[in-house]
């Protein structure tokens, strides 16, 4: 149903300075005219909306300022929750779904960002393979610590974690690890998990996080 949907309309975007992995959360404030009506419909329909990462430009549209350029590989996010703080503030809880890839893209007058988009196939089931097992249960140790704070419940429960799956633990990773926005963007449009992973485990090498399998 979604596929129907994504080809019959554009896809509204919402361009931002970080990166969305699929599985992953996302937390917005949204005030700007263009994104509120936006979000308000994309909520009462339970459609999603896509986030993509700047490749250039601000989050906030300025009067004067060029046009912001957009990464080509987005990811459809799900609204999860939507408070109304006070007029014209919007509070979001999102949650990432499915990549997308840009094929064709236009700004309205009032600012809005809409895509024709083509969904790409979910992360292929590849196990963690023995030698990097290290890095999963490194991940594990670092979200159960990471529960222990004050709201990390609902960001790092387990419930629905993926310990032995390639693409949700390196996906995790890129999310806690302090990588550059176009960095997090090449590691999340790769096709290949594995690949994903094992990249992750050497930005961790670097970084001295001890991934020693015991």
């Amino acid at each position: 149903m979604t596929e129907i949907l994504l080809t019959l309309t554009q896809l509204p975007l919402f361009p931002l300075d970080t990166v969305l992995f699929p599985g992953g959360h996302l937390s917005l404030k949204v005030f700007e005219v263009r994104y509120l009506d936006m979000v308000r419909r994309c909520h009462e329909a339970g459609a999603p909306f896509g986030v993509v990462s700047l490749r250039h430009g601000s989050e906030v549209m300025r009067p004067g300022a060029a046009d912001e350029q957009l990464e080509p590989i987005g990811t459809l996010a799900h609204i999860a929750s939507l408070v109304k703080e006070q007029p014209g503030l919007l509070s979001l809880q999102c949650a990432g779904a499915q990549r997308f890839r840009i094929d064709r893209q236009s700004r309205l007058k009032h600012g809005l960002w809409v895509a024709d988009v083509t969904l790409l196939a979910d992360d292929a089931q590849v196990p963690v393979p023995i030698d990097l097992s290290a890095v999963a249960q490194a991940l594990q140790q670092v979200r159960a610590k990471l529960q222990l704070r004050p709201g990390g419940a609902q960001d790092y429960g387990d419930a629905d974690a993926q310990y032995d799956d390639c693409a949700w633990v390196s996906n995790r990773w890129c999310e806690l690890l302090p990588l550059p926005a176009a960095t997090r963007q090449r590691l999340m449009s790769l096709d290949n998990p594995l690949l994903r992973l094992e990249l992750v485990a050497d930005f961790l090498a670097k970084a001295g996080i001890g991934t020693s399998a015991p």
